[in-house]
């Protein structure tokens, strides 16, 4: 049996393009959105600010890349589907699993922790975040029209339970750590919320 073909190499301008957004995540973090300049993204990145201007036009420019990948980062892992055939709780509890694990994520909670610092100086900005946020949680929002659809959870506002579901987690898992620099929850602790969550979620909706 033939062995598959190795993977191909980055091309040199994929790896600079590469090597500039992994420089300006680092810059994003360490120093904020206003004080960060390309410059500073530049020298970090080992290249030219020409280079970085080949790549990305202007700093916000870049930044919204940066956002781009972090919001994709939330789409990572199974898309989990609602199952007719399977516990309502138990199918809640691996998505609510899934969705602790991004929020324990130090890279995403440091990065969107900037993204909302930012976001606080420019509204356009911030909505354009709200709204990208609210896209990548559209998963948990079919999951729940469908559990409804089935008569399985009563409801005729799919969108407001979903956001009454995150709330419960993010109360706990993402904006004491964006907001109070709070630590990461420990697993026991993601297995309580998750857990506390859905038992709630579950007696109030079935």
């Amino acid at each position: 049996m033939a062995s598959s073909p190795p993977a191909p190499t980055p091309r040199l301008t994929d790896r600079k393009r590469a090597a500039i957004i992994e420089a300006a995540i680092d810059e994003f973090r360490a120093a904020g959105y206003e004080t960060t300049s390309m410059d500073r993204i530049a020298a970090r990145a080992g290249t030219s600010k020409r280079t970085v201007y080949n790549h990305f036009p202007s700093k916000e420019t870049l930044f919204l890349e940066i956002l781009r990948q972090l919001w994709e980062a939330s789409l990572e892992g199974e898309d989990l589907a609602f199952h007719a055939d399977r516990p309502l709780r138990e199918q809640l509890l691996e998505l609510l699993g899934q969705k602790l694990r991004l929020l324990n994520d130090e890279a995403f909670v440091s990065l969107a922790r900037v993204a909302i610092a930012a976001g606080i100086h420019s509204p356009e900005r911030a909505q354009d975040m709200v709204a990208r946020m609210g896209e990548r949680e559209e998963g948990l929002t079919v999951w729940i029209r469908d559990a409804a659809a089935a008569g399985r959870l009563k409801t005729n506002d799919p969108v407001f339970a979903s956001h009454q579901l995150q709330g419960l987690i993010k109360g706990f898992a993402f904006w004491p750590q964006i907001t109070l620099g709070q630590p990461p929850l420990d697993a026991q602790m993601q297995k309580r919320v998750a857990e506390s969550a859905a038992d709630m979620f579950l007696a109030y909706y079935t």
